[in-house]
């Protein structure tokens, strides 16, 4: 018998969807599925993210000679010093973002690095708030920001340890 109840459900909801009728019910069942999932959001965001942090990261460590002139070149201090940490930063930050592990922690340095570019590197050429709100590494604050704000989300060792330690439920 319920297994009838169920398809009868299933095929009431379909018919609405179909006839363009979506009524509370079929939104609130929309809703209460998209909420069940929720925790995809910030996973995929993570991956994403970290696994290009990761890469940009490698990327300036295995070209340190090269990123240490850009640093000279931008008037940076230390420019060999600086070179590695910001690459290290990525690099470490991004692997931390990728498993979900010390993101809120992780995403502090990463912000501090972005918001060195933009002042030094990237400001300095911008002369319009549309010019300013396009740049990329404003992007990376604005998620680095939502990440440090509001976690990493279910789907990640940061939730698992919590939960471990009887922090959450």
């Amino acid at each position: 018998m319920h297994r009838c109840a169920t398809y009868a459900r299933r095929a009431r909801a379909t018919a609405a969807i179909e006839t363009n009728d979506l009524s509370p019910s079929v939104l609130q069942r929309l809703h209460a599925a998209l909420e069940r999932r929720q925790w995809i959001g910030p996973l995929l965001l993570r991956l994403v993210f970290g696994w290009f942090w990761v890469e940009t990261g490698w990327a300036k460590l295995h070209n340190l000679d090269v990123f240490a002139q850009r640093f000279v070149e931008w008037g940076i201090p230390f420019p060999t010093l600086s070179a590695t940490l910001s690459g290290a930063t990525d690099l470490v930050g991004g692997a931390l973002l990728l498993v979900g592990l010390g993101t809120r922690l992780a995403a502090v340095p990463m912000i501090i690095n972005m918001l060195v570019a933009l002042a030094v590197v990237v400001l300095p050429t911008i002369s319009t708030l549309d010019e300013f709100v396009e740049l990329d590494e404003v992007l990376y604050v604005a998620v680095l920001a939502w990440l440090l704000l509001a976690g990493p989300g279910k789907a990640s060792l940061d939730h698992l340890l919590a939960r471990r330690m009887g922090w959450r439920g």
